[in-house]
């Protein structure tokens, strides 16, 4: 077999492929653990010794064998109990099966001829990503491959939009104008890193972008704000953006977003809310308040690879006025021809900085269908109870120190020793194949737990507390 083919003989040897590979991983562990605990020199090693490309293939079995032995026993097990570093989830089992269907048929979702149910999968979810938001009948959005793109796109459209109001500048047909150095794009001290890169790839540089402090509740300090974004106005800096962070990558924390639409508003700026993190409260009837005002955000991130436990990459960025799209629009006689859109054919291209795309939304198609509300909502909420539920049990012991009540489903913390024994913790966990996360909060080393799994138990975190106390007393 070359290719899957109507061949019952293809058919028969991918479904003989599959269940070996399926068999492969599930025997590759044996143990609950998230992590091998091999030291990345010796997992080097042995990945370099592997021949990648020889003169003559050695054949599925063989290849599998080799894979089984050198890489899967060492792969990150993001299903386990015992993986909590990072805004990685464990991916839910149907949206799995989802995505045989989307590498079987290998679609493309730059023009209608080369997707055509997965292009109006893709619309009907983008719809309902917008109703989950509060976004009106103007709104639109469309798949990225990740919540950076997103952040990019977002950026990109604000920096058009503002340029073509305020200059009278066609910034898509003749790039940044030339007071390009006086944009300013504002936000959070702790807000996700792709601001900065998007900056950057604008050609507006790391200058543009003004990182604005945060309250003891890691949110933007308001009246800051207002005072660093007023006096650079006065002294001649045009703010065309600011970032209103739903989840901060470390603590999970929420900006106040209808205070942060006020001001915008007053300076004619463009409101992103990253919602990267955060926007899993939105299937949640008991934690959706914490994104209060998430509706007045100009444009809105979404990542279906966090809290809604979808397979990476799955990502959508919103617009509450679709028509911002533009920025992207560009025909092309051999991709999407005018003639042919006129005629009802839908090329997302036209709106995605993406021409090749997979078709990630139906993996939220699949299951959203297979869960539904009910499903989704008990997810959410585990998965926020639990952080509460970690945070209350550490909050008055001791042993530990918790800055940050959490909001969403992270808590970082620490033991009340020295940096060194917190970075000797963790990497002993590690070794061990318990994986939790470290950052840095006020110059100190910390902990962190990010609670995405949805089967993390309370008698389980009780474990993790006393294997992370016991672990210090080693040092």
């Amino acid at each position: 077999m070359y290719v899957l083919s109507s061949s019952e003989n293809d058919k028969s040897e991918l479904r003989e492929q599959i269940g070996k590979t399926l068999d492969a991983v599930f025997d590759s562990f044996s143990d609950s653990s998230a992590f091998s605990g091999i030291n990345p020199y010796e997992l080097r090693k042995r990945i370099q010794a592997i021949d990648i490309l020889p003169d003559h293939g050695a054949g599925f079995d063989k290849a599998l064998e080799i894979t089984k032995k050198e890489v899967l026993e060492h792969m990150l097990r993001t299903w386990s109990a015992d993986y909590m570093p990072h805004l990685h989830s464990p991916a839910l089992t149907e949206s799995i099966a989802s995505e045989l269907i989307i590498s079987i048929y290998n679609n493309s979702m730059d023009s209608w001829d080369q997707s055509p149910a997965a292009t109006e999968i893709e619309e009907c979810v983008c719809r309902l990503i917008c109703s989950l938001i509060g976004y009106g009948k103007n709104s639109d959005a469309v798949f990225t491959s990740g919540g950076s793109q997103s952040n990019l796109a977002a950026i990109t459209m604000a920096r058009d939009a503002w340029c073509r109001k305020n200059l009278g500048w066609d910034a898509k047909m003749h790039g940044n104008p030339d007071s390009f150095r006086r944009l300013r794009l504002y936000t959070s001290g702790i807000s996700h890193f792709s601001m900065d890169k998007s900056c950057h790839m604008l050609g507006l540089g790391w200058d543009a972008v003004v990182k604005l402090p945060v309250d003891s509740a890691c949110r933007i300090d308001i009246r800051a704000a207002e005072e660093i974004i007023k006096k650079d106005v006065q002294a001649g800096l045009m703010p065309f953006c600011i970032v209103a962070t739903a989840g901060t990558t470390d603590f999970g924390s929420v900006d106040n977003i209808a205070e942060l639409k006020r001001i915008a508003d007053r300076y004619g700026a463009h409101l992103h809310c990253d919602a990267a993190y955060g926007s899993g409260a939105l299937m949640s009837r008991r934690y959706r308040s914490v994104l209060k005002d998430i509706e007045l955000a100009d444009s809105v991130t979404v990542d279906f690879h966090k809290m809604f436990l979808l397979p990476i990459s799955c990502s959508a960025v919103a617009l509450k006025d679709g028509s911002l799209f533009d920025s992207f629009a560009l025909h092309a006689d051999y991709l999407n021809r005018e003639e042919d859109e006129e005629d009802g054919y839908v090329n997302l291209v036209g709106k995605s900085i993406q021409t090749t795309r997979r078709a990630d939304a139906i993996k939220v198609f699949f299951s959203f269908l297979t869960r539904g509300r009910d499903g989704f909502e008990t997810i959410i909420d585990t998965c926020i109870g639990n952080a509460a539920y970690f945070y209350s049990r550490i909050k008055d012991d001791s042993d530990f120190c918790t800055p940050v009540c959490p909001e969403l489903s992270s808590v970082v913390f620490c033991l009340n020793r020295d940096d060194e024994v917190n970075r000797k913790v963790r990497r002993a966990l590690l070794c061990e194949g318990t994986v939790i996360g470290q950052t840095v909060m006020n110059g100190h080393v910390m902990l962190k737990f990010t609670l995405l799994n949805p089967a993390l138990t309370h008698e389980h975190i009780d474990n993790l507390i006393e294997k992370i106390r016991q672990t210090g007393s080693r040092f």
